[in-house]
């Protein structure tokens, strides 16, 4: 059977520590998964706010960013009170959008998970696509 692999960058500008909390813990006593893209998901928030994004949506112009895909690849397992630390980065920018690469380690440096979402521009207003716009992909690179 094929199995998910993600390609890490050579560096990643950003990194976010995020604790694991008891309801992220699944039946097996270990972060789940749906945790772990919820995880994920406000490490990007972070990291969009430190180019100057304030969130994914901006809910008075209703521009922000759509989840189009998403891949995990897991290493190993997190438990409650572990605080995993997410490292960012951006890249394949292209007309539309960009995808989010992440690496995430415990506090004792062991590999949890590797992950890639692809993020579109997306206008809510007309649900359609729009440009990634360019002060957006600067700051991005």
């Amino acid at each position: 059977m094929a199995r998910v692999k993600v390609a890490l960058p050579d560096t990643f500008p950003f990194a976010a520590e995020i604790p694991v909390r008891i309801t992220d813990l699944n039946y097996g006593g270990h972060l789940g998964n749906d945790a772990l893209l919820s995880l994920l998901h406000e490490a990007r928030v972070q990291f969009l706010r430190t180019i100057g994004m304030e969130s994914d949506y901006d809910p008075v112009s209703k521009l922000g960013l759509i989840l189009v895909d998403v891949a995990i690849e897991y290493k190993g397992e997190a438990f409650y009170g572990d605080v995993l630390r997410v490292q960012m980065a951006a890249n394949d920018l292209s007309k539309y959008g960009f995808d989010v690469v992440y690496h995430v380690h415990n506090q004792a440096g062991k590999e949890i998970a590797r992950a890639k979402t692809g993020m579109l521009c997306f206008d809510y207003n007309v649900r359609k696509l729009r440009l990634l716009p360019e002060g957006l992909a600067a700051r991005l690179r």
